[in-house]
């Protein structure tokens, strides 16, 4: 039982910081995929953009860069800010492209503040008409009320013209028309004495998309700090237990050993030591994971989400072929390794 609950806490720890950093890369993925809307650059600001916690959403932290867009492409200007709902904080944005009067709600927000379409809902001293849209934290009003309440905070969205979709050289070809630097890596922030920068969704290399990057992004940020540094030593302390455990569970009974392999069983003393440590690692992991999940709900449910729960399960569980091949096959092995009548004679 002691080293069930030993390993279990080991593994409790890195579920916990696991399903974290899950839960911040299906949402950066997310705020990403929210945010483009199907375009192939992003232009921020010079002072860049950053994802609200609060909100679930990323908001934009300075004014837009200003742009002309060349013949044949379409840019959209976005103000981005956060304000308060009933009672509730939520990412705000205007476009030109939404009529005054009404207020396009993501689904994930309008669930969050119980809103359907044709219900009214009052933003900065407006009153105006709900339409619920496609997944997504951000309610979108008229460009005109967004800038009484985020002024002139915001990004661009651009569009290639018609059959240059996926080139991809589309930051570097649009950038030097607009006098901006692209980047295709959303790792790299703009300069904050510059005029701002474009991130070219389509080009770069390697198998990843730009949401997937960003994503990875919010991930690393999480598993690299001191959570995920804890996370970590309470891994190699669960290794540490389990070898511990498994090995004086091994010399506790040499003798048993040695009478069972000097008839000739020594496969099967193999094998039940095997099973019985299988048993204890899936105990383990089991009661690991429940935990976790019950900690992470209980603490910020805000936060994790279910999918990155079992995300995060399923990683843990890798762990535990290690566990075993350490804790009881090496020890067991080498054990029998010796004759019989040194097992029996408690050497």
């Amino acid at each position: 039982m002691l080293s069930v609950l030993g390993i279990a806490l080991a593994l409790t720890c890195v579920t916990v910081v696991r399903t974290i950093s899950s839960s911040f890369a299906i949402t950066g993925a997310d705020s990403v995929t929210d945010v483009l809307g199907g375009a192939q650059l992003w232009a921020i600001p010079a002072a860049g953009v950053h994802y609200d916690s609060t909100v679930q959403a990323l908001v934009a932290d300075g004014p837009a860069p200003a742009i002309s867009a060349p013949q044949g492409w379409r840019a959209i200007a976005t103000l981005s800010g956060a304000t308060d709902i009933n009672g509730a904080s939520v990412a705000l944005r205007g476009d030109d492209e939404t009529p005054y009067g009404q207020a396009l709600l993501g689904s994930d927000v309008a669930q969050r503040l119980g809103k359907h379409d044709g219900d009214r809902i009052v933003v900065g001293g407006q009153d105006l008409e709900v339409q619920v849209g496609a997944g997504g934290q951000s309610v979108t009003v008229a460009t005109p009320l967004a800038r009484t309440i985020v002024g002139d905070n915001g990004w661009w969205t651009v569009y290639a013209p018609a059959g240059q979709e996926k080139s991809r050289s589309l930051g570097s070809t649009f950038g030097g028309a607009v006098g901006l630097p692209s980047t295709a890596d959303p790792s790299v922030t703009p300069d904050p004495a510059g005029a701002g920068l474009i991130y070219d969704t389509v080009g770069g290399t390697g198998p990843l998309t730009f949401d997937q990057k960003y994503s990875a992004l919010f991930s690393g940020k999480v598993t690299s700090s001191t959570l995920g540094i804890i996370s970590i030593i309470g891994l190699i302390l669960g290794f540490i237990i389990a070898v511990s455990s498994f090995l004086a569970a091994v010399q506790e009974r040499r003798r048993e050993f040695g009478i069972m392999s000097s008839i000739g069983l020594a496969d099967e003393v193999l094998y039940f030591f095997l099973v019985e440590s299988a048993v204890v690692f899936v105990a383990a992991h089991v009661l690991g994971v429940l935990t976790a999940g019950i900690a992470v709900w209980l603490v910020i449910p805000g936060v994790a989400t279910p999918i990155a729960w079992l995300q995060a399960a399923g990683m843990v569980a890798g762990f535990l072929p290690a566990m075993s091949i350490v804790g009881a096959l090496i020890p067991v092995h080498r054990l029998l390794q010796n004759r019989p009548v040194d097992l029996l004679g408690g050497r």
